[in-house]
């Protein structure tokens, strides 16, 4: 493992950064914009949701991504008779000791995989709201702490209903970042081809989960110019009031937004974050959060359309 950088604290965070993205483009080939903005939903402290096709790498991922990070990892398999113990956890009777003692769920790793979310039914699908948003669990009335760093990963294919229960707005809510993956260009996929499966043997992990966890300060600690969250401030005030949405942007979803900005600029090695952050962050971090008037086949692509369209008109600050 590398030695920590010198200098700020910014630029160790920023240091640190680089190592875990680079590690994890190591195995996931040719998406470095989507590995990028994993590891800033990581340094956030926030979770991701992958909308995408099966098949194009969005276990290697979340995989890769826990490897690199040194942290434990689980996957969870979301199907329609998964129950909320399943994920949390359940109390157990242990006869010697005329007790209960908890047995904890998959959900407490460092990266949890929810695979297929959407397929599991609304009341499981809760039991992830306290753990994404609290980072813990409540189990007959008692709460018990999630593991820090804790990101979750989770994955539906937009193209598949059959089955389906499609997750409500207080659960979308939760993803800091939604994200399609897409298929690999031509010379990417003969590369990963010709390499075939990969362990977690062969990368090795390039930081520590405690290393992660002194993210925190480190994005908090980034600037924003007030002419920025002016920006900000005006884009989600846009999509309240246009209309070609339904349901504009929450003041969660606001926040959410000025905190990936801040992550994106230690990511990109700066202490202060500029307009292009936000323009590039806007669609990932907003377009799950709102209602497009006009939606196309493609679930969410109307959002994304829209939001794009306002970022054209808006004149970022000089």
């Amino acid at each position: 493992m590398a030695e920590p950088s010198g200098g700020s604290p910014a630029a160790r965070a920023t240091a640190l950064l680089a190592r875990l993205s680079a590690q994890v483009q190591r195995v996931v080939r040719g998406k470095d914009e989507v590995v990028e903005l994993c590891v800033v939903a990581v340094a956030a402290g926030g979770h991701v949701l992958l909308e995408d096709v099966p098949g194009v790498g969005k276990t290697t991922l979340a995989t890769a991504l826990a490897a690199a990070m040194g942290g434990s990892f689980r996957r969870i398999q979301f199907t329609s008779d998964l129950l909320p113990g399943d994920i949390t956890g359940v109390s157990v009777l242990e006869p010697d000791a005329r007790a209960f003692s908890f047995r904890p769920g998959p959900i407490f790793a460092n990266v949890v995989l929810a695979d297929e979310i959407n397929r599991a039914t609304p009341k499981t699908q809760s039991a992830l709201l306290e753990a994404m948003n609290e980072r813990r669990v409540t189990v007959d009335g008692i709460s018990h702490e999630l593991p820090v760093p804790f990101t979750v990963l989770a994955t539906q294919n937009p193209h598949d209903y059959h089955g389906t229960f499609p997750l409500p707005d207080s659960q979308l809510d939760r993803f800091l970042i939604r994200l399609s993956m897409g298929y690999p260009d031509r010379e990417h996929e003969r590369e990963i081809l010709r390499r075939g499966a990969w362990t977690e043997e062969t990368l090795p992990a390039t930081t520590e989960p405690e290393e992660v966890r002194a993210l925190v300060p480190a994005v908090d600690a980034v600037s924003i110019h007030e002419e920025i969250e002016d920006y900000l401030l005006e884009l989600v005030r846009r999509t309240r009031s246009d209309p070609r949405f339904v349901r504009g942007v929450s003041t969660r979803g606001a926040a959410a937004l000025y905190r990936a900005c801040r992550a994106l600029a230690l990511v990109r090695g700066r202490d202060y974050v500029i307009p292009e952050d936000l323009r590039m962050l806007a669609v990932p971090v907003l377009a799950h959060r709102v209602v497009a008037r006009a939606e196309t086949g493609h679930p969410g692509e109307g959002a994304r359309m829209a939001i794009g369209e306002l970022l054209w008109e808006l004149p970022p600050p000089a």
